[in-house]
């Protein structure tokens, strides 16, 4: 199984997420990002805004926004 990189650069990660269909909606403290999906419901995701983002962080991203761990390496890696 592929693991997630550790301390992943954050540009590096939120073009992935971006290539996933999500998007900025706010960025402080944390970045805010959305993605709309077909059937009209909304995923919110939220993240630290932090110069490296860690493994375990990824992990929790992924999970709570409904996206496979194989789904995010796979726009990790085009990023």
């Amino acid at each position: 199984m592929l693991k997630f990189p550790s301390d992943a650069p954050k540009r590096k990660v939120v073009k992935a997420l971006e290539i996933l269909g999500f998007q900025i909606i706010r960025e402080k403290e944390h970045i805010s990002m959305i993605r709309n999906n077909p059937d009209g419901s909304k995923t919110p995701l939220t993240m630290p805004n932090h110069p490296k983002i860690k493994a375990s962080t990824l992990r929790t991203i992924c999970t709570q926004s409904g996206i496979t761990r194989n789904e995010f390496l796979g726009a990790y890696k085009k990023s």
